[in-house]
């Protein structure tokens, strides 16, 4: 049976969802895998009082024929990785909204021991790329997943000091400051390293998956070890 992975992801000016095609690349490599890309739909106020700016426009546009994310995505997956650029270190409000609608997933463990692994994007290298993530993988472990980042031994492109995005934590890129900078190819490596990555461990994962119990259970036994 096939591995499902699930790429998730909000992108205001196209970088993110750059980045989202080379992880489902790189998730696609990994033989018996099945990949999905899905957007997060744009919040209302946000294309109001960013509608003005053509980079924005640009890239909405570009992204319309990608399908919206749905509960129902999330369950068929595998393994998910998120792309979530950022917001003052935090995840923007449109993921945070996203997530904040996966109460009865929760409550029902349906997203338990699944592998995941975020990317982001920042303007620039000290706006909050791993401060992002961490923030980020909070309500991911909240749900059970189990986190899977890009280590150096497999990334060791980014064991440097030049100027791009990526770290132990998840794939990075830099948009610059008027957000004209593209994603560079040891960023899109980084990223295809994770969805590479993801795929090989969920797949691993599905047995443990179904041999374990999930969601709320109240009435189970309570560990009595000393």
């Amino acid at each position: 049976m096939a591995t499902h992975v699930l790429v998730v992801y909000y992108s205001a000016y196209g970088h993110i969802a750059k980045m989202a095609q080379s992880v489902a690349e790189g998730a696609r490599a990994e033989g018996g895998t099945e990949v999905r890309v899905v957007r997060i739909p744009e919040l209302e106020e946000a294309r109001r009082a960013m509608s003005g700016q053509e980079w924005y426009t640009k890239a909405q546009e570009a992204q319309a024929s990608i399908p919206e994310a749905t509960h129902d995505d999330l369950r068929w997956a595998d393994g998910i990785v998120w792309g979530m650029p950022t917001r003052y270190g935090n995840m923007p409000a449109q993921v945070k909204q996203f997530l904040d609608t996966t109460g009865a997933l929760w409550q029902n463990g349906e997203l338990e021991d699944k592998a995941t692994g975020i990317f982001t994007s920042t303007a620039t290298i000290h706006g909050g790329q791993e401060a992002t993530i961490l923030t980020g993988l909070v309500p991911l472990l909240h749900l059970g997943m189990i986190f899977v980042g890009t280590p150096y031994g497999q990334n060791p492109h980014i064991l440097t000091t030049d100027g791009i995005g990526g770290s132990p934590y998840g794939p990075g890129t830099l948009a610059g400051g008027d957000g004209s900078r593209q994603p560079e190819e040891r960023e899109l490596l980084t990223a295809r390293n994770l969805g590479n990555r993801v795929a090989k461990v969920a797949s691993r994962l599905k047995s443990l998956r179904a041999t374990q119990p999930h969601g709320q259970q109240p009435d189970a036994p309570q560990y009595e070890g000393q």
